[in-house]
């Protein structure tokens, strides 16, 4: 069967490409729903190293993605059925290392062609059921497993006094971490610090929220997730490190394009723990469906997703990518082509 796979070939440049898919043993999936990463728009505005760039393009981008089975050689799910796909691909089995992070894993959308295409032909254990999740919000589905892999990280890590656990950033991955936080530790405050107040005011479920610039003399925290990324992570950390108690177990999850310094003198001194989080895996999947099975989740989560028009030409791929520039949180899409 003859595949569209819809690649960027330069900074706003896309280009078809003409693949062949066989009917194995696969599972051939047809895309309904996408969402816009920061990866994606780094790649797509070309905001990433020129030698990066030239490595990883050309390339389908889109990693958040969920679409409807058209086809199953391995007989693991119905035609029609509404799955989550996993863009991390493990090569080698570990009782030790996440999937996301073991040596030989690859990820789609970076360096391989991600879900632009008009059938994805997929692993069948690269799939999860979405089952009673409505397709909008399947398609945030790797977004929110990231989010359940650094919470499960933090809780297999953490020491368990856990008066408040803080949340630094107010973009889309600081409401989903805290909104799983929210769910997670029920007898924890949870708090959220960021720069912007009309951001701060989606955050309503959170127990507090504070401006970076004025936080109380007498703030503190007993954990802390660092959701900044880029220039901001440098702050962040700085305030982390200033407020976090002695043996605070501190989340990275900002990616950051350039080295960001550390005061190394009172990580020692408070005996702190940082802990990098990216990506996730299968089981982290299987997780964020649960959560995404709670209405009251489901709302939240309807407060940061923007429905852009479907996706049914070229010219719309350029639409929505300048759509999600321009919204505070998450741009999803149907996709028709």
């Amino acid at each position: 069967m003859i595949n569209y796979i819809y690649q960027l070939v330069s900074p706003q440049v896309f280009s078809i490409k003409y693949d062949d898919i066989e009917f194995g043993d696969k599972v051939i999936v047809k895309p309904k729903y996408m969402a816009i990463c920061h990866a994606d728009q780094r790649y797509y505005l070309g905001q990433r190293d020129q030698a990066v760039l030239s490595k990883k393009l050309p390339m389908a981008l889109i990693h958040e993605c969920c679409g409807e089975v058209v086809y199953d050689g391995s007989n693991t799910f119905k035609n029609g059925e509404l799955v989550a796909m996993i863009p991390n691909t493990p090569t080698a089995e570990s009782d030790i290392i996440y999937e996301n992070y073991r040596k030989g894993s690859y990820f789609l959308s970076s360096g391989y062609d991600g879900f632009l295409r008009e059938y994805v032909d997929i692993s069948a254990n690269r799939l999860v059921s979405l089952e009673n999740v409505p397709s909008h919000i399947g398609a945030v589905t790797e977004f929110v497993s990231v989010g359940v892999h650094a919470v499960s990280r933090f809780a297999a890590l953490s020491h368990t006094q856990r008066e408040r656990i803080a949340v630094w950033g107010d973009g889309s991955l600081s409401f989903v971490v805290a909104s799983i936080l929210k769910n997670t530790f029920k007898d924890s405050e949870i708090v959220v610090i960021g720069r912007n107040p009309r951001k701060l005011a989606y955050f309503s479920f959170a127990d507090a929220t504070y401006l970076t610039d004025a936080l109380p003399k007498d703030f503190y925290v007993s954990h802390a997730f660092e959701c900044c990324g880029g220039e901001g992570s440098y702050y962040a950390i700085d305030d982390i490190i200033k407020y976090i108690l002695p043996q605070g177990s501190v989340m990275l999850m900002g990616v950051s394009e350039n080295k960001v310094a550390i005061n190394t003198r009172d990580i020692l001194e408070k005996g702190l723990t940082f802990v990098g989080s990216s990506r996730s895996g299968r089981e982290d999947f299987i997780n964020a469906v649960k959560y995404m099975q709670d209405k009251e989740f489901i709302n939240r989560l309807n407060l940061i997703i923007y429905e852009d028009k479907p996706v049914s030409s070229i010219e719309d791929i350029h639409r929505v990518f300048r759509t999600d520039f321009n919204t505070p949180f998450k741009t999803v899409f149907k996709w028709n082509l």
